[in-house]
């Protein structure tokens, strides 16, 4: 099991990149979360088994079929545990 802490930079707001998120991460049966920030960008926490996590992070570099990701970094982070996976309010 691994949690990694996500930014996706580019055209990622207004396009449907946060709905695209939940819907993927919850079918890969992850457990975290998914905001936008005001610099434009769009953050996550993916946390579940390795393979599912990694496969989540690699699918976040193209996105739903209207975004343009110009960027993705993530970071290893301990696993809060908490189940199930949500959208948060932007920062």
């Amino acid at each position: 099991m691994k949690a990694v802490h996500v930014t996706i930079e580019g055209c990622v707001q207004g396009v449907g990149f946060r709905a695209w998120t939940e819907y993927e991460a919850r079918s890969r049966g992850l457990r975290g979360w998914v905001r936008n920030r005001r610099d434009g960008s769009v953050e996550a926490v993916f946390a579940g088994d390795d393979a599912a996590v990694d496969e989540m992070v690699e699918a976040c570099r193209a996105g739903p079929r209207a975004a343009s990701v110009s960027r993705v970094s993530a970071e290893p982070i301990a696993d809060d545990g908490k189940p199930g996976f949500r959208s948060l309010p932007t920062v």
